[in-house]
């Protein structure tokens, strides 16, 4: 139990300084691509879709090779590895004189940023069954905590170059580096490591995993359907509250922040509570129904103090995650784990080729209509109609009892 509960803290500071990192340039990136387009908002709202679009291909292409190589190599060497790209790209962005240059370090993100997969896989490696909601929202916790501090702290670095994230993103990722490589053990021992397949590390071979069965098809259609949803805040957010709120960067990150310390508190306090309660199933719905009334608050809100009222509500999201992920790693062997969070980072990387620019593009069409800022919430609403739409598919195929899968059985 020591082991476990250490390899446990490695793992969660590893997920904790890599969103550190990320969210540090959330609320310089769009600003920075508003200057190399001369501040137009409309326009720079296309480019930041772009600019996303290409980074879910990245993930897409990406993420579903990393899962099979931590099946094979093990999860050390690819978190590791990912770590140490996160870091070379931050410090090519932060360089970037061009939006060209700015461009290629965000394809290099794409492709290096994908350590969460082979870290939620060494969750499952090393908690049981029916530990593993709890376990996977300490890694949703981590992530909140990263959250708070990195949109904040690169909001105030922002205030004062907004290069400076970047510098400070990549000093992070390399040292999360160096961290890793002292102190992080390996999870899969290498009598229970799968054989590295080109059929198997592709996305389309990847999400054939799903197929295998009914309710774990389902599940991913709902977890499908969430990362679609999930688009609307890193696309739209930092946009949408400047323009309609006139919220300025500072202010920005410290709403970011405030969004974190929610889903701290819900993922690393009420989600173990909860889901012993309730069981998972329930948690999944309940996640899903508070998710799409936060995001329907956010799209109606006609003012910044009454849009913050809708945090308590999007943080209800926190339920879903672990509560899906662990439905999903209860059906299928250890050595697939890899494998099977490769295609759910595939999920994102798919939702992410179109669901960015979706949502820039309706953010777009809602300051063109200029009707005083409340067509401007419009994706806001979109969201909130798709997590309706996952909620409905979450309570039909969650209805029937299905055996979990042992460790190691095929």
């Amino acid at each position: 139990m020591t082991v476990r509960r250490a390899a446990v803290a490695f793992i969660l500071i590893t997920v904790l300084l890599d969103v550190l990192a990320l969210g540090i340039v959330i609320p310089v990136l769009p600003k920075l691509i508003e200057g190399f387009v001369g501040g137009d908002t409309g326009h720079a709202a296309r480019i930041l879709g772009l600019f996303m679009t290409l980074w879910a291909l990245m993930q897409f292409v990406g993420s579903p090779i990393q899962g099979a190589l931590s099946d094979h190599f093990g999860r050390r060497p690819v978190v590791l590895g990912s770590n140490l790209g996160l870091g070379i790209d931050y410090l090519v962005m932060a360089l970037a004189p061009t939006l060209w240059w700015l461009l290629i370090g965000r394809v290099l993100s794409g492709l290096t940023a994908a350590s969460f997969s082979a870290a939620t896989a060494y969750i499952a490696d090393v908690t049981p069954p029916e530990k593993r909601a709890a376990a996977f929202g300490k890694i949703g916790a981590a992530f909140g905590v990263g959250f708070v501090l990195g949109p904040a702290l690169g909001g105030w670095l922002g205030h004062f170059d907004p290069r400076l994230p970047f510098w400070v993103a990549g000093g992070l990722s390399l040292a999360n580096f160096c961290y890793g490589w002292f102190v992080l053990p390996e999870s899969l021992v290498p009598e229970k490591r799968e054989r590295f397949a080109w059929r198997r590390a592709n996305p389309l071979g990847s999400l054939k995993l799903l197929r295998g069965h009914p309710e774990l098809f389902g599940l991913a259609s709902t977890y499908f359907l969430f990362q679609i949803a999930h688009w609307v805040l890193p696309s739209s957010f930092v946009l949408y509250t400047g323009y309609r709120y006139g919220w300025s960067t500072v202010m920005v990150g410290s709403m970011l922040a405030l969004v974190g310390i929610c889903n701290v508190v819900v993922q690393g306090f009420l989600v173990r509570p909860v889901v012993a309660r309730i069981g998972e199933r329930r948690a999944t719905v309940l996640g899903l129904a508070s998710g799409a009334l936060g995001l329907a608050w956010m799209g109606l809100a006609p003012s910044g103090p009454l849009f913050m009222l809708s945090l308590p509500l999007l943080a209800g999201t926190g339920f879903f995650g672990p509560s899906v992920q662990s439905l999903m790693t209860q059906r299928v062997p250890v050595n697939e784990q890899g494998q099977l969070q490769g295609a759910n980072a595939s999920f994102m990387g798919v939702t992410g080729l179109f669901a960015p620019f979706m949502f820039t593009q309706v953010l777009a069409l809602g300051i063109a209509l200029n009707d005083g800022g409340s067509a401007t919430g419009l994706p806001f609403l979109l969201a909130a109609t798709v997590l309706l739409m996952a909620l409905t598919i979450a309570v039909i195929v969650t209805r029937r009892h299905v055996p979990v899968v042992e460790a190691g059985t095929a």
